[in-house]
């Protein structure tokens, strides 16, 4: 791969002509090339086998469809890039428009990782929700289309073989058997109630059914039940039929199982009126483990072929592909596609495009859905629309905001405080846009309200200037909704002008009179407050907002709280795992008593050998 190459012409030249210009130094090699405007904000990113014959296509004067032609005549400048092979090409392009987002690109705009079942490699091992990388030792099973799926197959599973879903620590901590071990959802090997083969029998069993072996496992636990009853085992036989039960009730949640589709993804789409919508249902072991819908961003003119390569490139960037993909409409460069596809997944992957038969169900059943998704997304959009515009209205903006970030703080008494910021939109919530701040001055007084929300504002204009210093990303509000009154207005204020920022209106959302909602008072800098009218739906839409930014703040809270209750200062100290921080706290009874212990009590300790407890003791003693 080449460096980067600019080829600018003598002549300040734009659109077709300047095309045209850069046409005499070009290659033939394949590469990307990157088409920008007069303040070089990326306007697309494209891949060529040739780079030369795809960018003479833009040369010509006539012959484009309207988006085309508006992007010809923005383009003030260009960028290309050679690579050693139209595959290299391709996936550089996606990349790139991920990470630029450029304007006349279909762009993928929800690219969360997918949740697993794991599997792990513990001698007793443990079944859990996995997501993000595949690096802790042990078996994955999925992709499903969501958490709940997940934590639903979790559920069942459980009830079926008795898996433990209890940490590490808390598996080899155990003196006798919890909660789940009392309901049937766990056979306690915490405590040796089940011996390692019979363990890893059951674990066995459950890979098997992940692996799509049901039928078989099926009927092997009816004759196991039956030969249960025969011995007059009614405990053990009436176990069994509770297992059969259990693994009927995750076929059945699972919905359509197809019987000729063993592992594939089915990608179905629908365009209207300048959007689409993608569905995603995920085939595994011939079992269905949920769908998803995408709503790339498109715009006019824009063919469902063109949508469908750049989802699939986009969207398999960072995934691993199927053994087979199922799609509604086909591609351009499918042999290019493909070969990308294999070398990310490291085998052979198949693209179909099925015309009749089962597969070809699938895809018309996955293609309703994307229909019917659409309608309702384009009814919803209309109405955030209008709650938008009412928005606008009621604080005087000069135009509806496409971005409203909303934020609160959350604490007790000052202890494990964050700030959340929640986003929204014309097309609703914006989750992958939320972030949290573990609030950290020290010099705040417990409770400060004020000085948390400084706090948090500061961080995050901060990062605003660094990374969007010329607001061309999409990722400025253009109105912040803040939980509370005149003195957080009034801190945020401080912080606004600080920065230089001046130009972000900022609207206090408060509680009225006996914190009714409804009764709800708004603060501007340099305002009175005003009220809106109590069934303004305009007014419904801000309590919706503020209620969501507290949710996401309580629950982030709630987390943060819930890992300190569980610490203690032995966590810290270097080469303090679970069994040696256990046996510390048997020893002494507490973190607090092995922090006043000296070296001779230590090494006292079993399993804390000399170097060990020097370590112990200069954490606790440092200086010493």
């Amino acid at each position: 791969m080449t460096a980067d190459s600019d080829l600018p012409p003598d002549a300040p030249l734009t659109g077709h002509a300047l095309i045209a210009d850069y046409l005499r130094n070009l290659e033939t090699s394949p590469g990307v090339y990157r088409m920008l405007d007069a303040q070089q904000r990326v306007l697309y990113v494209g891949k060529a086998r040739n780079l030369k014959a795809r960018v003479s296509s833009y040369a010509r004067p006539h012959g484009h469809s309207g988006r085309i032609a508006r992007m010809i005549s923005e383009t003030a400048s260009m960028m290309f890039l050679t690579t050693r092979t139209e595959t290299e090409a391709l996936l550089l392009e996606q990349n790139l428009i991920k990470q630029l987002k450029p304007r006349y690109n279909v762009l993928l705009r929800d690219d969360k990782s997918f949740p697993n079942i794991h599997v792990t490699g513990h001698d007793f091992p443990q079944i859990t929700k996995h997501r993000g990388k595949k690096s802790a030792p042990g078996r994955y099973y999925g992709p499903f289309a969501s958490a709940g799926a997940v934590n639903r197959t979790l559920n069942q599973l459980q009830r079926v073989f008795l898996l433990r879903n209890c940490t590490d620590s808390q598996f080899e901590s155990r003196t006798r058997p919890c909660l789940l071990y009392q309901i049937k959802r766990c056979s306690a090997p915490c405590v040796g109630y089940v011996s390692a083969p019979e363990y890893r029998a059951l674990v066995k069993d459950a890979e098997e059914f992940l692996s799509g072996k049901s039928t078989k496992l099926q009927a092997q636990l009816a004759e196991e039940m039956q030969k249960a009853s025969e011995a007059m085992e009614f405990e053990r036989a009436a176990a069994l039929r509770d297992r059969i039960r259990a693994m009927t009730q995750v076929q059945t949640a699972q919905g359509i199982n197809p019987r000729g589709v063993a592992e594939a993804d089915i990608v179905a789409l629908h365009a209207e009126n300048g959007q689409a919508c993608v569905q995603v249902f995920f085939i595994r072991a011939n079992q269905n483990w949920g769908n998803r819908d995408y709503y790339p961003r498109v715009g006019e003119g824009v063919s469902e072929t063109e949508i469908m390569e750049a989802f699939l490139g986009q969207f398999y960037s960072d995934r691993e592909p199927p053994r087979q993909l199922l799609l509604s409409h086909g591609i351009e460069d499918e042999d290019l596609m493909l070969e990308a596809l294999a070398q990310k997944a490291g085998r052979k992957v198949e693209i179909l495009v099925p015309q009749r038969g089962e597969k070809a169900e699938l895809i018309a059943g996955a293609a309703r859905n994307a229909r019917e998704s659409l309608a309702r997304k384009m009814s919803e959009t209309a109405t955030q629309g209008k709650l938008l515009r009412g928005v606008a209205e009621a604080f005087g903006l000069d135009a509806p905001p496409a971005r409203i970030e909303v934020y609160d703080n959350s604490h007790i008494q000052g202890t494990n405080a964050v700030g959340g910021m929640i986003v929204a939109g014309p097309e609703g919530f914006l989750k992958t846009q939320y972030r949290k701040f573990n609030i950290r001055g020290d010099e705040l007084v417990p409770g400060d309200d004020f000085g948390m929300m400084k706090e948090v504002l500061t961080r995050r204009f901060k990062r605003l200037l660094k990374e969007d210093p010329d607001r061309t990303l999409g990722l400025w509000p253009d109105l912040l909704l803040i939980d509370g009154g005149a003195g957080q207005v009034s801190a945020v204020h401080e912080i606004m002008q600080e920065f230089g920022v001046e130009d972000v209106p900022m609207v206090g959302v408060a509680k009225g009179i006996d914190r009714d909602a409804g009764k709800e008072e708004f603060h501007r800098v340099g305002q009175r407050p005003m009220a809106l009218r109590r069934n303004d739906p305009v007014l419904y839409f801000i309590q919706r907002l503020r209620d969501e930014a507290h949710r996401f703040a309580i629950g982030t809270h709630r987390a943060k709280r819930a890992k300190a209750v569980g610490a203690t200062p032995l966590d810290e100290v270097p080469g303090v795992g679970a069994a040696r921080k256990r046996a510390l706290l048997a020893h002494f009874g507490s973190a607090k008593a092995v922090g006043r212990a000296n070296l001779a009590d230590l090494r006292a300790v079993e399993g804390i050998s000399d170097s060990m407890a020097q370590k112990i003791y200069d954490f606790f003693n440092p200086g010493s």
